[in-house]
């Protein structure tokens, strides 16, 4: 219950702050995201490439950051979309950094920067291809709030009924990498995220047609489950417990947002093929 507790009120607290970012200002949206960014990208690589400093790293989070940031000035404020290239070009000078340091071991880092910024920088910075209006370009973000919210509504069904039916009854979901997740938790987290989808629209947070929300929130409880499972994969693999510490009773900001990062470009594809 003392779990459940601190669980609960951090969650509230860093739900309210994304909130803010979504409801207030563009701006604000833009520095809590861009924020995320970094903070998530600097948990995988202490996870893969341990707390040592490395010059490559630095400018691979300062990458990550320029990549939404260029995605939110192209979408929201008219930024010419060929400064984009900007960014395979950071890309490719990672390897040239790692050329030029003297440090011993510096090559086999050098997936793991890059695929900081697909995994995690990437995801992140689509969501600036639904939050603001094709046609007006004013800033929008009840339908990113309105994913989110269905991400949220699958991870609580998930862990409620997992916690509540799963340990004790049922088979496990992927027992080699997650042991504590249940087939019964999944079917709770995909009930719930269908009623999030339904409400969502209910409420008017979004205006799509019901079907659209309902297949939204299957693809968002399918593709965040997956998400979920692919970070456990990597905590196992580096014998890592927790991603950080930024968010007690959850652990780090990767370990909140693991099934987001698989969620957002394929709900945001969704969105963008069907017009919506």
């Amino acid at each position: 219950m003392k779990n459940l507790l601190v669980r609960t009120i951090s969650g509230l607290i860093f739900g309210a702050i994304f909130l803010a970012g979504l409801l207030w200002h563009p701006i604000a949206y833009c520095v809590i995201f861009t924020a995320a960014t970094v903070i998530m990208m600097q948990e995988y690589l202490s996870i893969t490439l341990g707390r040592s400093g490395h010059p490559a790293k630095v400018f691979s989070l300062l990458t990550g950051a320029l990549t939404f940031v260029l995605m939110f000035l192209t979408q929201g404020y008219g930024l010419d979309s060929k400064w984009l290239v900007i960014l395979p070009v950071c890309a490719l000078v990672i390897p040239m950094v790692i050329l030029f340091t003297k440090q011993p071991g510096s090559y086999p880092k050098s997936p793991f920067l890059l695929s900081a910024l697909l995994y995690i920088a990437l995801p992140f910075a689509v969501t600036n291809l639904i939050v603001f209006d094709p046609l007006t370009g004013e800033f929008d973000a009840k339908v990113l709030l309105a994913v989110m919210l269905v991400i949220w509504a699958s991870d609580v069904g998930a862990y409620m009924f997992g916690m509540a039916l799963g340990q004790r009854y049922g088979r496990k979901l992927f027992p080699s990498i997650s042991p504590k997740k249940s087939w019964i938790g999944y079917w709770g987290g995909l009930f719930l995220a269908l009623v999030c989808g339904w409400a969502v629209r209910a409420v008017g947070l979004v205006d799509f047609p019901l079907a659209h929300c309902l297949i939204i929130a299957v693809i968002v409880n399918v593709t965040s489950t997956l998400g979920d499972l692919a970070e456990s994969q990597l905590k196992r693999n580096f014998e890592v417990k927790d991603s950080g510490k930024i968010m007690p009773g959850h652990g780090g900001l990767l370990d909140r947002f693991d099934g987001a990062l698989f969620a957002f470009p394929v709900a945001v594809l969704y969105i963008i093929l069907f017009g919506l």
